[in-house]
């Protein structure tokens, strides 16, 4: 059979400011992806998330970024390989204390934004951050994009992964995201996302922005829920998988 995890980007919210409908999505969710307080988040934001993942039974993860609140994350820093390390680091045991102190215990972590995508291409980067996470702890999964430098720096020293797809995303011939900077980036239309989604998760293909059809593999599924039309959409999603015969479980129960 097959099998699919559904993940989101959570505990976005920080201080007086709140972000996302996370109580709203995590019901849609198998794994839930938690700030860690560099590029949103805060203490108080990460217990309080944790346990409501831990209510509504989706796997616990750590989302590491850029220490870059202003920018959210998605600016391109000059980040030295220590400091890379270092922050994920920092950031995979903030939030893995906060699961203990709960009575969990994270299933894995997935890159924010800018230090997704820069690792995602950059070698040497997506090799510092994968001995970060097996240093904390080597059970942990990473969810990185499929085909990227990230999947194979961690599975070369022994590191699990979930090949990562994305339901609103564009895809360039290379198997990277569209920067959302270009035009096209997003998809909005929401036949089209839900097209690319079976095809990916059923198929194993992608067709890119330019028209062209590429492998993909694809474990684990990203959707986003700032939004009621994002939410409803995301149960469109769950939808069609199911009907076409496809389980959505959380990445642990069948990455090994």
């Amino acid at each position: 059979m097959l099998r699919v995890d559904v993940n989101s980007d959570l505990g976005e919210s920080f201080g007086a400011y709140k972000m996302g409908m996370d109580d709203k999505v995590l019901p849609l969710v198998t794994s839930a992806n938690i700030a860690c307080g560099f590029h949103a988040g805060d203490p108080t934001v990460m217990k309080k998330t944790v346990r409501l993942a831990m209510a509504s039974g989706a796997a616990l993860g750590a989302h590491p970024g850029m220490p870059d609140l202003v920018g959210f994350g998605r600016r391109k820093l000059d980040i030295s390989l220590e400091d890379a390390y270092n922050i994920v680091v920092y950031q995979v045991g903030a939030l893995a204390a906060f699961a203990k102190a709960a009575g969990g215990k994270l299933q894995h972590v997935k890159p924010h934004g800018a230090l997704y995508n820069m690792a995602g291409k950059d070698a040497k980067l997506a090799e510092a951050i994968a001995q970060a996470i097996y240093d904390v702890d080597k059970s942990l999964i990473l969810f990185a994009l499929a085909g990227s430098e990230s999947i194979t720096a961690a599975e070369k020293i022994g590191l699990k992964t979930a090949s990562e797809v994305f339901a609103d995303r564009s895809y360039q011939e290379d198997g990277s995201l569209t920067p959302r900077s270009k035009p096209g980036a997003m998809i909005t239309d929401e036949d089209a996302s839900i097209k690319q989604v079976l095809s990916m998760v059923m198929d194993h293909k992608v067709t890119t922005l330019s028209g062209k059809v590429i492998p993909v593999k694809a474990d684990t599924l990203c959707i986003h829920g700032d939004g009621e039309k994002a939410l409803l959409f995301a149960e469109k999603i769950r939808k069609a998988l199911t009907e076409n015969g496809v389980e959505i479980a959380a990445a642990g129960t069948f990455i090994k």
